[in-house]
């Protein structure tokens, strides 16, 4: 056998024999991974359509609002309907400093000091006291959240009843001890309180049941542990629950701050920031500009300002959270 014969014995390739193998191989698997694909896709189309009436309802009422509102507050335009002209940043200069916005900004903000503790406290109290599996548990869960559904004009029609002088409930009951009658809403250094203790008694109730959901999610075996190492009742309570509760804690006085910061309706409607306007908290002076004095541009200002100062408390509020997370 000669050179030249053996030159032309074909030799098979052995990389397209495996490259041949291995597409063969892999064309059943592209098949399934196109059509998971595809399945994927058609199910990403399907979600489309479950959000696509919330999404259409938040830019209605909520994204184009506020991008016209932001708008307004640059401009001079009045309720009356005359022309409105762009007037840049002269409405926010005038807010900075104008005293009324301080003022009912500060009137907001002793509100909402006076209002966040007792409202953590006492809903606290009343969660560990129904988690303690006191009798008729169904009774003590209704009375406490029963006051949370009603709505601010049923909660200050009776509150106005308890406050009125001489023949409310709360000034006959101090006549009997041959106390004097009160100026619950009159008296301008009393009529916060008021407001607050009226609060407090109508919006409890929701921080109640977040912290009997987070009492109810404590595992049992750290009571078990702690008993049997002879740990008493204020031991487990400071030990296992408050640590326990630390996290639903911090979201529930995060929540309550901007909470109270948006007061109105009970205000409005008890008082009307009076006496002397020692009640008169920031949103009812945002109303009264826009609807009473027709400045909506001005009245817009003020909202962002007061908007863009939540904002900033919010975000410093978060950022040892998440730090500590």
């Amino acid at each position: 056998m000669n050179a030249s014969s053996i030159s032309t014995v074909p030799v098979p390739d052995a990389g397209a024999s495996a490259r041949t193998r291995r597409t063969s191989r892999t064309r059943p698997g592209s098949a399934t991974a196109s059509s998971t694909r595809k399945s994927l896709r058609e199910r990403d189309k399907s979600g489309y359509v479950f959000v696509a009436p919330f999404a259409i309802a938040a830019g209605l009422f909520l994204l184009w609002p506020t991008i016209y509102g932001l708008w307004m507050s640059f401009t001079d335009q009045a309720l009356t309907g005359t022309a409105s002209h762009f007037v840049g940043f002269s409405n926010y200069v005038e807010a900075l400093g104008d005293p009324q916005v301080w003022a009912t900004l500060w009137h907001t903000v002793v509100f909402t000091l006076l209002s966040v503790v007792p409202l953590v406290v006492v809903s606290l109290v009343m969660a560990l006291l129904v988690h303690t599996g006191l009798p008729g548990q169904w009774v003590w869960r209704m009375s406490f959240f029963a006051p949370f559904l009603l709505t601010s004009a049923v909660v200050a029609s009776l509150s106005s009843w308890l406050f009125q002088p001489e023949i409310g409930l709360f000034d006959v009951a101090l006549s009997k001890v041959h106390l004097g009658p009160v100026g619950w809403l009159s008296d301008q250094n009393v009529a916060m309180y008021s407001i607050v203790l009226v609060t407090v008694w109508w919006t409890v109730g929701f921080n109640f049941l977040l912290f009997l959901a987070a009492l109810q999610g404590i595992p049992h075996t750290l009571y078990e542990a702690a008993t049997i190492d002879g740990a008493g009742a204020w031991r487990r309570l400071f030990s296992i629950t408050i640590p326990q509760l630390r996290n639903i804690a911090a979201v529930i006085v995060l929540l309550q701050i901007i909470g109270s910061l948006k007061v109105f309706d009970q205000i409005y409607l008890l008082t009307g920031g009076g006496p002397n306007g020692s009640t008169r908290p920031i949103l009812e002076y945002i109303y009264d500009t826009g609807f009473t004095n027709y400045r909506l541009g001005y009245a817009s200002a003020i909202s962002y300002v007061f908007f863009a100062l939540i904002l900033v408390f919010a975000l410093v509020r978060l950022v040892p959270t998440r730090k500590e997370s």
